[in-house]
């Protein structure tokens, strides 16, 4: 067996020791079943509370500033439209029931939202008013952020992280690689391996999101209007082949084969 292979060899048996084969989600009618790997040497608990603590400090950071709203009719909104959407998280993860759900809204120009580890949610006016989202647009968008933290998409991408890692590590103390050697080896593994299992998780969030979104009473289509937008408030973005998000019409493709899938959801569905 060469060197290099011998590397590889041997950051995958660290990273298969360390790791266990979970599905953190049901499929539900959209059907995501894709089996992920996480690493047991951090659990879905302690991830939690790390990002809690960051979470915070953020949250903090925004108050300090004037910046967090809490009284505004948006505030009041993101709040109900969350509220809604949490109380179907269970249909895809029972134990989201006991997570300690959090949202705010933060006022900045930003085009962003989140939701982290735990059902930690961050909303951006820039996001609302820059877009001018409806009510089922915002719901497309944080459906499809909390759907990340059901599938612990954080704690995979940290897992792959450090099976990489542990590679780099190998095949340095084997091979004695250059920095230059290793930088163009950091670039193959982005491009090769980390964004297209990247994109892959989008595809997941927007599924599931979507089926929260529709078992919530927002309508399904609205993901198709919101990703309109924002392909408009993109334009200059990379190609497909070099971002962790899907092309739009990728995105949308896949958006408008699900739709018939939950629409049944969102017809008996309470609206309000």
């Amino acid at each position: 067996m060469n060197k290099s292979l011998m590397a590889v060899v041997l950051g995958s048996v660290l990273l298969l020791n360390g790791c266990e084969t979970v599905n953190t989600t049901s499929a539900g009618e959209v059907g995501v079943k894709r089996q992920q790997r996480m690493l047991t040497l951090l659990s879905s608990q302690e991830l939690d509370q790390m990002y809690a603590q960051s979470y915070q400090k953020t949250v903090g950071e925004a108050s300090g500033k004037g910046a967090l709203d809490k009284t505004s009719a948006d505030a009041r909104r993101v709040q109900a439209i969350a509220d809604r959407l949490i109380a179907q998280a269970p249909n895809f993860r029972p134990d989201a029931a006991q997570w300690q759900w959090e949202v705010n809204l933060i006022k900045s120009d930003e085009l962003n939202a989140n939701c982290g580890p735990g059902g930690k949610i961050i909303f951006y006016t820039g996001l609302i008013d820059g877009l001018q989202l409806t009510d089922d647009e915002i719901a497309a968008v944080m459906g499809h952020e909390i759907a990340h933290a059901l599938r612990e998409h954080s704690r995979e991408a940290m897992s792959k992280a450090y099976g990489i890692e542990l590679a780099k590590q190998g095949a340095t103390a084997l091979l004695g690689l250059s920095s230059e050697s290793l930088a163009a080896a950091d670039a193959a593994v982005k491009y090769a391996m980390t964004l297209p299992n990247s994109r892959a998780n989008e595809n997941e969030a927007d599924l599931i999101g979507l089926e929260l979104a529709a078992r919530a009473g927002y309508n399904p289509n609205a993901a198709i209007t919101l990703w309109n937008k924002m392909s408009k408030a993109s334009e200059g973005a990379p190609p497909e082949f070099m971002s962790t998000h899907p092309a739009s019409s990728s995105r949308i493709a896949s958006l408008q084969a699900a739709i018939p899938k939950v629409m049944p959801l969102y017809e008996k569905a309470p609206k309000s």
